[in-house]
């Protein structure tokens, strides 16, 4: 602590109430998660600008093409390649150790579910976005409401979402005896898109 001013009166301490600790302790473990959630995006973006260096180190021009790079993103729709590949084994880990083990009750008609989850698109990419958030509410600085938070905010939904009669999975069978799997039409793929 600084030495007080000559002249000056000492300044009374801070004191916050009770009730507002809560709050600035909250605030606190939100902005920790946030910085750490920026924290691992620049390690990826960093990862991937060394993956695209030269080992010789010859630095390739600049393209003046019209062609606009893509901005970077963590959401696995956005990903190519091998990015993506990589992305979607991670993912699939999750999902067939975590994920399912614990939340994937009994498949019927009203509450569907396919093997091959990974070949819908929407499914991979409402299942990624679930397990992105996983990994943000359920790290130690998210705080103790994390969990519950995902829970509300992000498992319900995504699994009414999925599991809907009319959902992704609507045209795949459910019987193990007679496994059936059939990726449902689109309205580009009717011409129908504008």
């Amino acid at each position: 602590m600084s030495e007080p001013i000559a002249g000056l009166p000492e300044p009374e301490p801070i004191r916050i109430p009770d009730e507002d600790l809560d709050d600035l302790a909250s605030t606190l473990a939100r902005t920790i998660a946030e910085v750490r959630q920026h924290g691992v995006l620049l390690d990826r973006l960093g990862a991937d600008s060394d993956a695209d260096a030269d080992p010789l180190g010859y630095e390739e021009p600049e393209s003046t093409g019209a062609e606009p790079e893509s901005p970077a993103s963590v959401f696995i729709l956005a990903m190519g390649g091998a990015e993506y590949a990589a992305e979607l084994a991670a993912l699939t880990s999750w999902v067939t150790h975590v994920l399912l083990p614990t939340y994937g009750r009994e498949i019927s008609s009203t509450r569907p579910w396919c093997s091959r989850w990974h070949e819908h698109q929407e499914a991979v990419a409402r299942l990624h976005a679930l397990w992105l958030a996983w990994q943000q509410l359920t790290d130690a600085e998210a705080g103790l409401t994390g969990p519950a938070t995902w829970h509300r905010d992000h498992l319900d939904h995504t699994l009414l979402q999925l599991r809907a009669p009319d959902g992704p999975f609507a045209a795949c069978t459910t019987s193990p005896a007679r496994p059936n799997h059939r990726i449902l039409t689109t309205p580009d793929q009717l011409g129908l898109a504008a």
